[in-house]
């Protein structure tokens, strides 16, 4: 059994990240009406300041279908830990410029679609899905996001937790995972525009 402080710390930590990780434009008016109070054209949304981060929305029973499926991840994971297959699991490649290249190659070619080419959501096909693609560039920054949680989240997919993240494990090894999630903790760099 982990100590209270840990797991308190792990708790705010999950807290966090879901904050940054959960909600769209499918959150709500609030989101649109917010930015043209903000000076943005009608009908876009502000990624930073999206509405569903009004404390309300968080009141029970308020929480739309697409942000109980996000959760459900992180509640997993900070209650269960991941499958004992991921467990423990840690990076063995090593962070240099031609590993985060070869990260950034599986990533454009795997991942942008959806994610966007910077891992702001923002991808060809991301309006399309519900619940939207996780904001990643915010998300790896996030001390919950450890190696044996990223290797689980690419390689199973979002299935279990009923969203479109497909699941890799068929066509991604381990090392290609690996190499995505080190392009991702570098930043994303020199990573095309949209």
């Amino acid at each position: 059994m982990k100590p209270r402080k840990a797991r308190r710390t792990t708790t705010i930590c999950g807290a966090l990240m879901l904050l940054i990780a959960i909600g769209g434009p499918w959150a709500g008016g609030g989101a649109v009406a917010q930015t043209v109070e903000q000076g943005l054209p009608s009908g876009q949304w502000d990624r930073w300041n999206p509405g569903w981060m009004e404390r309300h929305m968080w009141d029970p029973g308020r929480m739309g279908t697409g942000m109980q499926q996000r959760m459900a991840r992180h509640w997993r994971f900070m209650h269960q830990g991941t499958p004992a297959r991921y467990r423990g699991a840690r990076n063995p490649l090593a962070a240099d410029d031609r590993t985060v290249a070869a990260g950034r190659d599986l990533f454009t070619k795997n991942c942008s679609i959806c994610h966007g080419p910077k891992g702001t959501g923002d991808g060809n096909a991301a309006n399309s899905l519900n619940p939207s693609p996780a904001l990643l560039a915010y998300m790896i920054q996030m001390p919950m996001l450890i190696d044996e949680y990223m290797l689980w989240s690419i390689a199973d997919g979002g299935k279990a937790f009923g969203t479109p993240m497909p699941a890799f494990k068929t066509s991604l090894s381990r090392d290609h995972i690996w190499k995505i999630v080190i392009f991702m903790r570098a930043g994303f760099p020199d990573a095309p525009t949209p």
